[in-house]
């Protein structure tokens, strides 16, 4: 790296922590459609969420404001580890024997090594206010639940964490890195639900999946007027914190470039990627750039690319409100794939939207594709990317390898620090 490239480098990690978290929804002509409750299939009302989220969360949910202040106390913790750096990945662009010029977008920088933390941050604060003394969760990978036990140790909140089993058996630092913040984590389904008892008895031998996961979690909060409910993806006000990412990309690379050609990114519940995207979508809206968007997800559990646009529970019991989205269906249980941020059988209704108004794309990653591209990206650039996010660089390198001289970003959502299991099986050749 010459003495030019550190100097650029160094001003496109540096920008300022956003104040405000951006709103899509707000800036769209057809609105992204209500849920609706699940007995009355009439729009959900703030006083029908009560029971499972903060007020403040509620309030973000059907939000129409472009703009929401981030308070204070969650902008100090973000600060820990934001502005998260965009990187130009030069060596990637050279081991793929490509003239596009590469960007990523690095949240592995968080306490946790994901994504994650932006909203469990948020999530954490405004059940704080409500002065609630416990939040449950479903996790798939485990970065949520790890996001969130971190989160909860900050606002002196207990978090009990629903993992699924398949990734609960094969990825033991997770659990172990929530036991260490202050967390509980219970693999799913269990024994400890009405919904887990029932799921267990329907399949005793089930690995799982998010969507049991979510039930089991929802019963727990449902029964304790003390908890309540935290959701890493899908609903809106998730994806609202996560726009920090999107945000801080567009500035960091308008020091440099004029926009980008191309984001990709991984995308399971859809947060991940509508926080990067959606910024970028706003440029699109205002006529300052013309982003392609394009959602990579894994062919086995293909929710954009095979899926169908309808209302759908989030979980398996048809606990929480009918979700306007890209489904497979609430009782799609997905391969075990090492990938246990995507195998949801959903997509955010924002995200979702989104597609069907022609915004973004989808394309669906084999699991092999997946992690061959990772390999090249951690022997190429040096950070191994967690299984999610080698989605996103498998679809970028393929995109890189067929065009030139264009502007890719990546998300890359978290690292594989702690899925390194995952590569060796991928390495030793048994990889499914």
């Amino acid at each position: 790296m010459t003495l030019s490239d550190a100097a650029a480098h160094q001003d496109i990690t540096t920008v300022e922590v956003p104040t405000h978290w951006y709103n899509l929804a707000a800036e769209l002509d057809t609105p992204i459609p209500p849920h609706l409750h699940p007995g009355t299939k009439e729009p959900v009302q703030p006083e029908d969420l009560a029971p499972l989220f903060a007020s403040g969360l509620i309030a973000q949910e059907a939000s129409t404001e472009a703009y929401h202040e981030i308070p204070e106390p969650v902008r100090e913790i973000l600060s820990m580890w934001r502005p998260s750096p965009l990187i130009r990945a030069r060596r990637f662009e050279d081991a793929l024997g490509t003239t596009c010029r590469i960007y990523v977008k690095y949240e592995g920088v968080s306490p946790v090594g994901s994504h994650k933390t932006n909203s469990a941050v948020a999530q954490a604060y405004y059940n704080a206010v409500d002065g609630v003394k416990k939040l449950t969760t479903e996790t798939g990978a485990g970065q949520w639940g790890s996001a969130l036990s971190f989160a909860g140790a900050q606002f002196g909140i207990d978090v009990e964490v629903w993992q699924v089993r398949a990734s609960y058996d094969s990825k033991p630092y997770r659990g172990h890195l929530m036991r260490t913040y202050g967390g509980t984590v219970h693999p799913s389904p269990s024994e400890l639900t009405e919904a887990g008892r029932a799921m267990l008895a329907k399949d005793p031998g089930t690995t799982g999946s998010l969507g049991m996961a979510v039930s089991e979690a929802v019963e727990v909060a449902a029964q304790d007027p003390e908890a309540r409910y935290a959701l890493g993806s899908v609903l809106n006000h998730v994806v609202l914190h996560q726009s920090v990412i999107g945000l801080e990309a567009v500035e960091q690379l308008n020091l440099h470039e004029k926009g980008a050609d191309v984001v990709f990114g991984c995308a399971g519940g859809g947060s991940n990627l509508a926080g990067l995207a959606f910024p970028f979508l706003r440029e699109k809206i205002h006529g300052r750039q013309d982003p392609r968007i394009v959602a990579a997800e894994p062919v086995a559990c293909p929710s954009i690319t095979k899926g169908e646009y309808r209302y759908d529970h989030g979980d398996v019991a048809g606990l929480t409100p009918l979700l306007k989205m890209h489904t497979l269906g609430m009782d799609f249980v997905p391969d075990p794939i090492h990938a246990g941020g995507l195998r949801y059988h959903g997509m955010s209704p924002a995200l979702s939207h989104t597609v069907e108004l022609g915004l973004v794309e989808g394309v669906a990653i084999e699991q092999n594709d997946a992690f061959a591209a990772g390999v090249l990206f951690a022997r190429s650039q040096g950070i191994v990317p967690a299984p999610e996010s080698t989605h996103a660089i498998a679809a970028a390198a393929d995109y890189a390898r067929e065009h030139a001289d264009e502007v890719l970003v990546i998300g890359l959502s978290g690292h594989g620090q702690l899925d390194l299991p995952a590569y060796a099986e991928y390495l030793s050749g048994n990889l499914a």
